[in-house]
């Protein structure tokens, strides 16, 4: 009985260390190639289809995203590369 008590305990200990170090992350892209109505969208789309990331954000006249994100799950690189595939490369904001 002992020894389930404690395995319980360690799973649990665990569990909760995997949800304490998750961190919800707004990152804000400078995106370039946005010259036309549709490519807010495409960009939006292709942060979207990202795993992890929870809101986009997309403004044509700042040519910028607002990307909010499980930093846990994935990164800003993985961000950028999905905007680069769909052909608009991004980079961190300053």
């Amino acid at each position: 009985m002992k020894r389930l008590t404690t395995a319980i305990t360690f799973v649990a200990i665990m569990l909760s260390a995997n949800i304490t170090f998750a961190a919800e992350k707004i990152v804000t892209l400078a995106v370039e190639n946005m010259y036309c109505a549709s490519c807010p969208y495409i960009v939006k789309k292709s942060l979207e289809n990202v795993p992890g990331v929870t809101k986009v954000g997309v403004s044509f006249e700042e040519k910028t995203a607002m990307v909010t994100f499980d930093d846990a799950i994935t990164t800003v690189e993985a961000l950028t590369d999905a905007t680069f595939d769909a052909g608009y490369p991004s980079e961190l904001k300053n």
